[in-house]
């Protein structure tokens, strides 16, 4: 296998785990009943950029430099999604005290708010972002989360130094 199919290969399985887990999250959502809280639906965000960010790298098939630009964008969005995710793990493992009370949801936050204030607001956490409804060997979604946005920035380095070792052949 050259190492260009390997890069196009890798971003188009980025994509597919990403469009995966916001396939599941809705299934959670739609079927099973569990509504998100506001840290949920930034981690979705973070996974839909995510999605994007690698089918237009599979799409684009670049060579090394393209492809460092392409994992970076992907490797940002995975740890904007990872302090998220992680975020929402820490408040999960709060003594029962020491959550924060539920807020307002998102929408109505960003109906209210300023963008920035919204934001602000969210990432703070609330008790509800601090429930665990579901558990899979141990760990919340959030959890599972944080280690699938893990995986995806070792998949977009991964791509990039695949495509690294390319030479043109012009």
């Amino acid at each position: 296998m050259s190492s260009q199919t390997g890069t196009r290969k890798a971003y188009l399985a980025g994509f597919l785990v990403c469009l995966g887990l916001v396939g599941y999250a809705l299934y959670l959502q739609h079927v099973k009943g569990q509504e998100p809280c506001p840290l949920c639906i930034l981690q979705r965000i973070a996974f839909m950029a995510l999605a994007v960010i690698f089918l237009v790298g599979a799409l684009h098939n670049p060579r090394r430099r393209g492809a460092w630009l392409y994992s970076g964008l992907a490797s940002i969005a995975a740890i904007i999604g990872g302090a998220i995710a992680g975020r929402q793990v820490w408040l999960q493992n709060l003594p029962k005290d020491q959550v924060p009370e539920c807020g307002p949801g998102l929408e109505f936050m960003l109906e209210q708010f300023p963008l920035t204030r919204a934001l602000e607001m969210v990432l703070k956490g609330s008790g509800e972002c601090a429930e665990v409804g579901w558990r899979f060997l141990g760990l919340s979604i959030a959890g599972w989360s944080l280690v699938c946005f893990i995986a995806l920035g070792v998949l977009a380095i991964v791509a990039a130094a695949v495509a690294r070792g390319r030479r043109s052949r012009r």
